[in-house]
């Protein structure tokens, strides 16, 4: 079973709370300009592995890239479920879904049942707050290193996507 989503980041980025001393005032940086990207990510937390594109805009082509992703990185022999939302991209007549893979939408309005929004949280909150981006590229670099960063300690995908239910899943 996989989980799949996009995180959009950019310029105009989210500010976290921060530890400081009492009556101390921290001073963060906050930019409005509109430059982005988006990391298309799924994660299988019972096999602790995930994958990621990390692209300029969100399309049925994009999509398409990423179903292929997820398809390579589904053990051999074996069908993968990929839950999701509702999004255009991820429900258009003309995306292109490899054969390993069955797509399941989640119900309206209940981002709670997508495991991987627990990892955009994560990375928001430590690694992709609080920063002010030059370009494009930079936003990018910025989403390829936090993702990678997070992918190599093991055990953080199950410990951070591993819903219970999603964990006992039998495999054959």
């Amino acid at each position: 079973m996989w989980f799949q989503d996009e995180a959009r980041v950019g310029q105009k980025g989210t500010l976290t709370s921060v530890w400081a001393p009492r009556a101390i005032r921290v001073r963060a940086v906050r930019d409005h300009r509109f430059k982005s990207a988006y990391i298309f990510g799924a994660v299988c937390p019972q096999r602790d592995t995930g994958v990621a594109l990390v692209l300029t805009r969100v399309s049925t082509e994009a999509m398409t890239l990423m179903l292929a992703e997820i398809s390579q990185a589904v053990a051999p022999d074996a069908h993968a479920v990929v839950l999701l939302d509702g999004a255009g991209w991820h429900i258009a007549h003309d995306l292109e879904v490899p054969a390993n893979l069955t797509l399941l939408p989640l119900p309206p309005y209940s981002p709670e049942l997508n495991a991987i929004e627990r990892l955009w949280q994560v990375m928001r909150a430590t690694v992709l707050s609080h920063r002010l981006f030059t370009d494009t590229k930079h936003i990018i670099d910025a989403c390829c290193r936090a993702w990678n960063a997070l992918i190599r300690q093991p055990g953080r995908i199950r410990s951070t996507c591993g819903y219970p239910w999603a964990l006992q899943v039998e495999t054959s």
